[in-house]
């Protein structure tokens, strides 16, 4: 496996070693650090996207298998979770494939929602009741859904994106419940305003918003994407044993 280009891990987790972990959306941003993160740890990465480019480059970077999927194709979705079951069971699911485009209230229409909420939200859903299934098998196994804080601090132009990271918490919390039997963990991590590339040229191009932003944190620093990525391997690594139905915010204080 090809070395990724990260700095070394705050945290080695061994029990990831060899582990099956399946996530959507990790060609770009917050879902590009957390696939370099599980490759440190020596975990075997699938991760869908359809980004193929950028996709591409990520799996020769660190060695993780990408697949060329729209998550909102159900049957897509499906054939994806199958390839990477076949690499021996999945052992740790992240559904964070989402799309936080803004749209003025009156822009939106019917299609606008229904497309938005397949990717922010349907997907969550179906990829966990797939995944389920087998973990019950095992009796094992984590889910870590992305959620976010742009519900509580009020974003403008993000109705959509708010109702779906909303309702991340009902659908964790449920989750939960249902799947506790099984020794399947469910929980949700709420990043805050991370900088990756696409926030920063859409919403943060210059120092002066990164400041005012800043100003609103608690910690006074800029939030990465590896941020996320950090709090993904405790959840995913069995010293979270105990751990289900929750929300880790990280945020950097801001909500």
């Amino acid at each position: 496996m090809n070395s990724p280009t990260q700095a070394t891990p705050i945290a080695r987790y061994f029990d990831l070693q060899g582990r099956v972990v399946f996530l959507s959306g990790g060609a770009t941003g917050i879902g590009q650090d957390m696939v370099r993160a599980f490759a440190l740890q020596g975990a075997v990465v699938v991760f869908a996207d359809i980004d193929k480019d950028a996709g591409t480059a990520l799996a020769t970077e660190t060695g993780a298998q990408f697949i060329d999927c729209d998550v909102t194709d159900d049957a897509a979705l499906f054939a994806a979770i199958e390839q990477a079951e076949s690499l021996g069971g999945i052992d740790v699911l992240i559904n964070n494939a989402a799309n936080d485009q803004r749209l003025e209230l009156d822009q939106v229409d019917a299609a606008d929602w229904t497309r938005l909420v397949d990717v922010n939200l349907r997907h969550q859903f179906f990829a966990s009741q797939q995944v389920a299934k087998r973990m019950a098998t095992r009796q094992r196994g984590s889910i870590i859904n992305l959620g976010s804080v742009a519900p509580q601090i009020r974003v403008p132009n993000l109705a959509i994106y708010s109702a779906c990271k909303a309702a991340v918490r009902g659908l964790t919390r449920s989750l939960a419940a249902d799947l506790g039997g099984n020794g399947i963990r469910v929980n949700s991590i709420l990043p805050g305003a991370v900088l990756t590339e696409k926030q920063r040229s859409l919403w943060y191009p210059d120092q002066a918003s990164i400041d005012a932003m800043i100003s609103r944190q608690c910690l006074a620093r800029e939030m990465t994407g590896d941020d996320i990525a950090q709090m993904a391997l405790f959840l995913a690594s069995d010293v979270s044993a105990a751990c289900t139905g929750q929300e880790f915010i990280v945020d950097a204080g801001i909500s």
